[in-house]
C-alpha cells in the first residue's frame, strides 16, 4: 500500500488537471467582411478562422485569425471565444506601422445559416490611435 499511495496521488492529479472535452459552436471558417476604419475609411477583407483543438474546452475555444485586406497586407493574430463572443488580436506583418490591436466579436447566423461576426476593435499606436468596425460573413 505505501509503494501505491504515490500512484494514486498522481492519478488525482492528473485527473483534476483533465480539461472538458470543447463543446462550443466551432466559427472556423473563411469570412468575407467589410469594414470601417477611422482613419483609413472603408475596406473590403477576407478573415480565416482555425479553432485549435488543443487549447479549446467546454465552451471556450482558441483560435488562429488571419485578415488580409488588399492594398494593406496581412493581419495575424489570435482569438479567444466565450459562446458567441470572441476577443481577437491582430498585427500587421509590417510591425513599423504599428498597426496593431484587440477586437470584440459578436457571433450571430444569418437567415441562411451562415455564420456572421460584427466586430470592434481599437488599435492604441496607429496613426496616434485609431478604431474601427467589421462586419464579416461566413462563405
Amino acid at each position: 500500500m505505501k509503494h501505491l499511495f504515490p500512484l494514486l496521488l498522481c492519478l488525482a492529479c492528473s485527473a483534476a488537471h483533465a480539461h472538458a472535452p470543447f463543446a462550443g459552436e466551432d466559427f472556423s471558417g473563411t469570412y468575407d467582411c467589410t469594414g470601417d476604419d477611422s482613419h483609413e475609411g472603408k475596406y473590403t477583407g477576407t478573415v480565416t478562422l482555425e479553432r485549435v483543438p488543443a487549447q479549446s474546452t467546454a465552451k471556450l475555444g482558441a483560435y488562429s485569425f488571419k485578415l488580409e485586406v488588399p492594398g494593406y497586407g496581412a493581419y495575424p493574430g489570435h482569438a479567444a471565444a466565450n459562446g458567441r463572443q470572441m476577443a481577437i488580436h491582430f498585427a500587421l506583418t509590417d510591425a513599423s506601422t504599428k498597426d496593431y490591436g484587440t477586437g470584440i466579436a459578436t457571433f450571430s447566423k444569418t437567415k441562411a445559416g451562415k455564420w456572421r461576426f460584427s466586430k470592434y476593435y481599437y488599435e492604441p499606436e496607429f496613426k496616434g490611435g485609431n478604431f474601427g468596425t467589421e462586419t464579416c460573413v461566413r462563405r
